[in-house]
């Protein structure tokens, strides 16, 4: 399996036909995909995506989302998100809410953080690799394009596609970074520069 981040990368032929050799890969909010005729980057499959309601849409997020799983993370329900879907979405979308009890709250256990009480969660690339990572625990993972595993005390985003923004104050990637560390120190992960 592979899960791809949105960190901006250059071109890498091995790191996009290792993503795109996976059986199944899943991609993050507003993600990038390597276009017809463009250097091998980031790859060209995108068949999970993780997503939230603040999500900043690129060109290939809706591309082909009838052929698509679009699984949808809202930690921010447990204290103030409302049950809203922004109007631009396709009516037919068909997301899947993910339940918090099964994602957002044994991830932030795994990092030692108190969601319910401390309003703190993962970020939802850190989401979609630990879905995968428990959800398919004998998978060899391939993990690309986050930028906290190396820069763990970065206060902004920088993204393969779209604007900067700041790293919420609700995550704490230092805690992140580790877990990922961690799991390449384990085996059955390899992280791509």
């Amino acid at each position: 399996m592979a899960v791809v981040g949105n960190k901006p990368l250059e071109p890498s032929a091995d790191r996009a036909a290792a993503v795109d050799g996976c059986d199944l890969v899943v991609r993050v909010n507003g993600f990038r995909l390597d276009d017809p005729g463009s250097a091998a980057t980031y790859g060209r499959r995108a068949d999970v995506v993780f997503f939230n309601r603040a999500l900043r849409a690129t060109p290939w997020f809706f591309d082909d989302y009838q052929d698509r799983v679009y699984l949808m993370v809202e930690p921010g329900r447990l204290h103030w998100e409302p049950d809203l879907v922004p109007s631009w979405w396709p009516a037919d979308l068909g997301q899947v809410h993910v339940d918090n009890e099964d994602l957002t709250i044994p991830l932030s256990e795994d990092l030692g953080l108190d969601s319910r009480a401390e309003g703190l969660w993962a970020t939802t690339g850190t989401m979609a690799a630990w879905w995968a990572r428990t959800t398919f625990p004998d998978a060899e993972l391939v993990l690309a394009g986050y930028s906290f595993v190396d820069d763990p005390d970065q206060t902004s985003w920088r993204h393969a596609s779209g604007d900067d923004c700041i790293v919420g104050p609700e995550h704490r990637i230092a805690l992140e970074s580790r877990l990922f560390r961690r799991w390449a120190e384990a085996g059955r992960t390899a992280i791509w520069p």
